[in-house]
């Protein structure tokens, strides 16, 4: 779905207020109670109050009714819950204006956003089950055993699970984008001037790039972790250029040639992203995901580089041995540690297998996602299309927390997108 951001300065700290008790009635209710809403708001205009935000919050779809529902009641919508989670970055004055969607993934829409400076980040929204959404109609008996049943739950916990990974990474000197902040169920980091490897139909030397990802595999395995999803579309390549700055004695003597071989000189570095799926050293499966993320790179390679690494493996056998050696802090215990619990992640690594199931990509994605399916597979409710790029988000003051939000109404911000890439056609 596409997130429009412009009913945002709109809504009043009453609509925000209802929208709030919407969200803290779905942890216990799939559809929430008109009454329950009533009580959890507390509106000091009572009853029709809240029905004229209800109302409000209805017309632009940020929640819906279900015309199924044996009783008179209101379920949060994905948008509601951008919304949410966008107010409570503009609170935080972090995000003030969101821009273009620079891509789309299979659980998660990517979006270039800015703060008050007009410094570009990157907002991850994650957005588990909507490419089976259709399908998980006729399993709600899978989502009621975990936590009321949404899979909103499952993306909330997709994304503590990925800025927890992303945190211990970085601070352990891994290239990962870094992460700035996390609200319900989206990651905001930095933005990274690269492009998938998919992207990339050459580089200088693919032996060496091929050698720091089997590196960065191998280093990931002495942390106590595997990617589980290591392939061409979560490694960014960013690329560094040496411009040299010769003598005004060379500039005379020097070679067209020369000059143009300098100028060339490139300097490739891989960025790992997307961290939901990684599993420990010690998982059940952890030989089965360890092979399959070099075997991915290795195919890659051979066919889009024609490059053939001489050596063989490496082997899980050999990484296992590896784990915690020469000082390696074991990341998968600290990520634990820090309160992301084991029935958390037993819970997103099932709704993260059935997704890869539905979509019959057990080996790894092989093609380019058609974002055509996404719209199709949205809820009639939840689809609230508009680009929304450039638009601030400030509003209405809300109280959120105890605290209200100070950001204000203030003239359109400039309308951002992301700057212009090399972009090479897919082999």
């Amino acid at each position: 779905m596409k997130l429009d951001t412009k009913a945002m300065r709109h809504l009043t700290a009453e609509d925000w207020r209802v929208l709030t008790a919407v969200e803290i009635g779905s942890k216990n209710h799939e559809v929430i109670p008109t009454p329950l809403i009533e009580s959890i708001a507390k509106l000091r205009g009572g009853a029709s109050r809240v029905h004229k935000s209800i109302s409000a919050l209805a017309k632009v779809g940020l929640i819906a009714r279900l015309k199924e529902a044996k009783y008179d009641g209101y379920r949060l919508t994905y948008g509601g819950l951008d919304y949410l989670a966008l107010h409570t970055y503009a609170s935080r004055k972090q995000v003030y204006s969101v821009g273009n969607r620079i891509g789309v993934g299979k659980e998660s829409d990517i979006l270039v956003v800015a703060d008050e400076a007009g410094a570009q980040l990157v907002l991850k929204v994650h957005r588990l089950g909507r490419i089976s959404f259709r399908t998980v109609k006729s399993n709600r008996d899978y989502l009621r055993k975990r936590h009321g049943g949404s899979w909103m739950y499952l993306s909330r916990l997709a994304a503590e699970k990925e800025f927890a990974f992303m945190r211990a990474l970085r601070g352990e000197g891994f290239a990962v984008p870094e992460p700035l902040s996390q609200s319900r169920h989206t990651v905001l980091m930095e933005f990274v001037d690269g492009f998938p490897l998919r992207q990339i139909s050459e580089v200088p030397d693919p032996a060496a790039l091929y050698a720091d990802l089997i590196s960065m595999i191998l280093r990931l395995a002495r942390h106590g972790l595997i990617h589980g999803d290591f392939n061409e579309f979560n490694i960014l390549i960013k690329e560094e250029r040496e411009t040299p700055t010769p003598s005004a004695k060379g500039k005379e003597v020097e070679k067209a040639e020369e000059r143009e071989k300098k100028r060339e000189k490139v300097t490739v570095t891989p960025i790992l992203i997307d961290f939901p799926q990684m599993v420990s050293m010690d998982h059940q499966n952890a030989e089965m995901y360890f092979d399959r993320d070099v075997n991915c790179v290795k195919r890659f390679f051979e066919r889009r580089f024609h490059f053939v690494g001489t050596q063989p493996g490496p082997f899980f056998k050999d990484a296992k041995k590896t784990v915690g050696k020469d000082g390696a802090k074991r990341l998968d215990a600290a990520v634990e540690a820090s309160g992301f619990s084991k029935k958390a992640l037993k819970d997103l690594e099932a709704a993260i297998r059935e997704q890869q199931a539905v979509r019959g990509e057990q080996a790894g994605s092989e093609e380019e996602y058609d974002t055509s399916s996404v719209d199709e597979d949205e809820d009639e409710d939840e689809d609230r299309n508009g680009d929304g790029d450039g638009d601030e988000i400030g509003g209405h003051d809300q109280e959120e927390d105890g605290e209200g939000d100070t950001e204000t109404d203030q003239e359109a911000a400039q309308r951002l997108g992301i700057k212009s890439l090399r972009i090479t056609s897919d082999s």
